[in-house]
């Protein structure tokens, strides 16, 4: 129960952080702000370093959410988030950081065959799956 809830509560933040991004970039026209508040949210969705995460190859970048324990569920939000991003940073003027979060947002996020996802930790530490 308290791991749907986590993980209701990271999903409910992700899509907030879509929605106020998509608002900011349409409303406000400011896609360079939108681009930047939503890269935030990702490293914030995964509970790894953001900047450091979306710096990576998008292989590297897929296999670092697996081995981290990312929920599978949560990654399909997270692949939707980065195609986003990358819109937002193509029409901020940066062709490469976007040709980059869309490569991202495109490469399998999911796990392997046959591969289970790491049991993610609560905030006291103690493993909260069973």
């Amino acid at each position: 129960m308290f791991e749907q809830d986590y993980l209701m509560r990271i999903i409910a933040q992700l899509l907030g952080a879509i929605r106020r991004s998509m608002e900011r970039a349409a409303g406000e026209e400011d896609p360079d702000g939108a681009a930047r508040a939503l890269d935030m949210a990702l490293g914030d969705a995964t509970d790894l370093d953001g900047e450091a995460l979306l710096s990576l190859a998008p292989e590297s970048l897929a296999s670092v959410l697996q081995v981290s324990g990312v929920d599978p569920h949560l990654t399909e939000y997270i692949a939707r988030s980065l195609m986003l991003s990358g819109r937002y940073h193509g029409e901020a003027g940066r062709p490469d950081v976007a040709e980059l979060r869309q490569a991202q947002g495109r490469c399998r996020l999911r796990p392997r065959a046959g591969s289970r996802p790491r049991k993610r930790r609560g905030l006291g530490g103690a493993s909260d799956r069973k």
